[in-house]
């Protein structure tokens, strides 16, 4: 058993990248999405995401990979320890850099290692995790944080990873006919209060458009991006993802996008951009150009509701916060995340703080939950 590490993703083994390039692979644990984040920039040493992928060869053949990022900060992770760093800085120690094995800038779960069928996967992760521990003892990283995966890392032996809970907001397909269908399962209320929503848009001129990235030309995917980039200037700031990365897996992966478009007067004023998979929707970007009353609800939720309904898709995944969502009919849902943290006594300072927030999550998910605007069931 070999261990080895890349600077980029593309200078990983064919066989992983073949593996994990297969149509209909998960729309962003793949090589395209993967590696044209690199390729476009948007992850980069410069950029405080250093590519450090951890691959393993045995008997000639490459049979596990975890992709790793050493960051020397903690933006675009959506899992937040500013305040474990703060709290290193007070006492004189660096936090940074550390590890994480993440999608970046995508806070969905999902799949967060390949390993090649066949191959013993416990052993895998335990040579992945000696690899991890080295670095941790040797004081070259702080810690290791496994964001928004499907699963911990089940290996024997001990490891020291601390979970960490969160709540986001998801809506489940129950079978529903129509968006019709899904309204008559709401409180009436709330019903009411959808349509109103729907009726608002239209009433201030507004058409929207649902296609599918094979639909798409490259002028729509410069104007989703001119939406995108002002809705990040207009507070203050510069978006994680530019218009190459864009533009880019829109020609890759086109058959796992779906992007919602807002017209008025012909003027293109707003965009949702989604991924999906066999039994997935995950709403992922949004831009407008204008202010437009509830365009937002629109574009973001409802048409991706209608979208799932239509494909048959059972859940829908539309990003992170936002108790609004809950009137609109998605779940709180609970995500995981793991960390290794190196040093003993923070370790235990951070081990005993996420006991108690984790209390406080469950409550907020029980609390959310009986706001949901369904009905009673009889």
């Amino acid at each position: 058993m070999h261990l080895h590490t890349v600077s980029a993703f593309e200078s990983l083994p064919p066989t992983i990248r073949n593996a994990l390039s297969v149509p209909g692979a998960h729309p962003f644990f793949n090589t395209e999405f993967l590696q044209l984040l690199e390729r476009s920039g948007c992850v980069s040493e410069k950029n405080g995401w250093r590519p450090c992928h951890l691959w393993i060869e045995q008997d000639g053949e490459a049979t596990f990979l975890l992709p790793l990022y050493e960051k020397t900060h903690s933006w675009g992770e959506f899992v937040f320890d500013q305040r474990w760093a703060q709290a290193y800085r007070q006492h004189g120690l660096p936090y940074y850099p550390k590890w994480i094995t993440a999608i970046p800038f995508t806070p969905s779960v999902g799949p967060r290692w390949w390993v090649k069928p066949g191959a013993d996967e416990a052993a895998l992760l335990r040579a992945a995790l000696a690899h991890i521990a080295q670095a941790l003892n040797s004081g070259r990283i702080s810690s290791w944080h496994l964001l928004f995966s499907s699963r911990p890392p089940e290996v024997d032996g001990g490891v020291p990873l601390l979970p960490r809970h969160d709540v986001q907001f998801h809506w489940h397909n129950q079978g529903y006919r129509s968006f019709e269908d899904f309204l008559e399962r709401l409180k009436s209320r709330r019903r009411k209060n959808i349509r109103r929503e729907r009726q608002k848009v239209a009433e201030q001129g507004v058409t929207l458009e649902c296609r599918e990235g094979v639909e798409l030309s490259a002028q729509d995917w410069a104007d989703f991006y001119h939406c995108y980039r002002n809705t990040y200037r207009v507070r203050g700031q510069e978006p994680y993802l530019n218009e190459a990365f864009f533009s880019a897996i829109g020609a890759a992966r086109p058959h796992q996008i779906m992007m919602v478009q807002a017209y008025r007067a012909g003027r293109l004023v707003g965009a949702a951009l989604c991924f999906y998979d066999a039994t997935t929707l995950y709403g992922r970007h949004w831009g407008a150009q204008d202010d437009i009353d509830c365009l937002h609800f629109e574009a973001c939720f409802y048409q991706g509701i209608e979208f799932c309904i239509r494909k048959g898709l059972q859940h829908f995944d539309p990003g992170t916060q936002g108790e609004h969502k809950l009137m609109r009919g998605f779940e709180p849902v609970q995500t995981t995340s793991w960390h290794w943290i190196g040093h003993p006594a923070f370790r235990d300072a951070i081990a005993d703080y996420l006991e108690r927030e984790k209390h406080e999550v469950l409550r907020y998910q029980e609390v959310a939950g009986e706001w949901l605007p369904y009905k009673v069931e009889s």
